[in-house]
């Protein structure tokens, strides 16, 4: 059978996307190809769930604009379909007087991307959101919520398949060729042809990029978050979520908490490269991957620029003290025993050569290919925006 579209990848994007392009079109012949066993097993089924509300991004930019549309299509999603969510706000908190700028920053910022209701906090002001929470001001950001993305990214799956997709398993792809007409994903299993694909492979997007673009300019660097959990009679510390200012220079939030839509508080996460693509723990070592991020040269002007920053999550990442340290910050009430080992999830971060950590979405187009190279946070947020943007795409180049 050819397929009109192939979709590779079974995260929240891939899934997004495939719904998309059949809400839009539902007469499409497509077929999204998972290598694992089911849907959303890495960075969508390992996230904190938090529903993101757009504050953070620069105004303009492809993460701005998709967050909030996708926020507010994530939101008609979950209402129509019975998707769990819960919108309790949250709190971004400085610590220290140097942080006062960087949050009044963040406010302007979001007001630039359109927020309404955010209010500045006083210490005092604070205490009436997160009574032990420690600091000299804050951003109080009404949008911000908590949810399951795994319970989206099955809703998705479901509605792909009532509307004629298919989702195929357990099949990891090897090879693209490309030819005037059409174009052929080969599997461990099968070889598909299509008139149009889109590369969704989040861990593995460069890779499979690179079989049709060999001179791509990207590497995937993949960076592992580890979390702790609060114990169960610690979690009346924490209300709803409480966030640091995040370094402006560097692509992460810092490690902060939230309450999840499945009962329990986690505490993180840090962000520590990880030796594997899929290494969610210490032990998970890939030589040939490890070499490949130490290689690429965009990597290594990273490491001399943030070595610091660098040492001290990987510091954190063995030393439970120093990671309870970071925590204290925000709740000083904190003690190291009162924290439990949580799980883990790897981001996917692309990385050009030259050396900076691509701080927007990345989408690369050709003819038959669209490559979705960098999808971070808050790519699950924005996920329905993300996949109208791409059908759209795919849906010019069928007609």
């Amino acid at each position: 059978m050819e397929y009109d579209v192939i979709i590779i990848g079974g995260g929240i994007v891939g899934l997004a996307t495939a719904y998309q392009i059949l809400q839009h079109n539902p007469g499409i012949k497509l077929t999204l190809i998972e290598k694992e066993t089911e849907v959303a097993r890495h960075q969508t089924g390992n996230n904190s769930g938090v529903i993101h509300s757009g504050i953070y991004y620069k105004p303009g930019s492809l993460k701005a604009r998709n967050c909030i549309g996708g926020y507010n299509q994530l939101l008609r999603f979950c209402e129509q379909y019975g998707v769990r969510y819960e919108l309790c706000g949250k709190i971004i908190v400085a610590t220290s007087g140097a942080e006062i700028p960087l949050l009044k920053n963040l406010y302007n910022r979001g007001i630039e991307n359109g927020l309404t209701g955010l209010r500045m906090l006083g210490k005092e002001e604070l205490k009436e959101y997160e009574p032990h929470v420690n600091g000299l001001a804050g951003i109080q950001v009404p949008q911000t919520g908590i949810i399951d993305y795994k319970e989206v990214a099955l809703m998705y799956s479901k509605l792909i398949q009532q509307a004629g997709g298919a989702l195929l398993f357990n099949e990891k792809v090897l090879d693209i060729q490309t030819g005037s007409n059409k174009i052929i994903v080969a599997t461990n299993k099968q070889a598909y042809p299509a008139k149009v694909v889109v590369n969704c492979a989040g861990l593995f997007s460069d890779k499979i990029a690179k079989l049709t673009v060999p001179e791509l300019n990207v590497k995937i660097i993949p960076f592992r978050g580890e979390y702790y959990k609060l114990r169960k009679e610690k979690e009346h510390l924490v209300r709803n979520l409480i966030y640091p200012v995040p370094d402006p220079n560097f692509p992460f939030l810092g490690v902060h908490f939230t309450r999840m839509m499945k009962g329990g508080v986690e505490a993180g996460p840090n962000a520590v490269l990880a030796f594997k693509r899929e290494g969610y723990k210490k032990t998970d070592i890939s030589i040939g991957e490890l070499m490949e991020s130490l290689a690429w040269p965009g990597f290594q002007k990273v490491a001399l620029k943030y070595w610091r920053t660098g040492f001290g999550e990987m510091y954190r990442s063995f030393s439970k003290a120093a990671f309870t340290k970071a925590l204290q910050k925000l709740i000083p009430e904190i003690q190291s025993n009162d924290l439990i080992e949580g799980g883990a999830g790897v981001r996917a971060q692309a990385c050009d050569r030259t050396g900076g950590l691509v701080d927007d979405f990345l989408i690369l187009e050709e003819r038959h290919v669209i490559n979705v190279c960098n999808a971070p946070s808050p790519a699950a947020t924005s996920s329905l925006a993300i996949g109208q943007t791409v059908a759209e795409k795919v849906l010019k180049r069928l007609s």
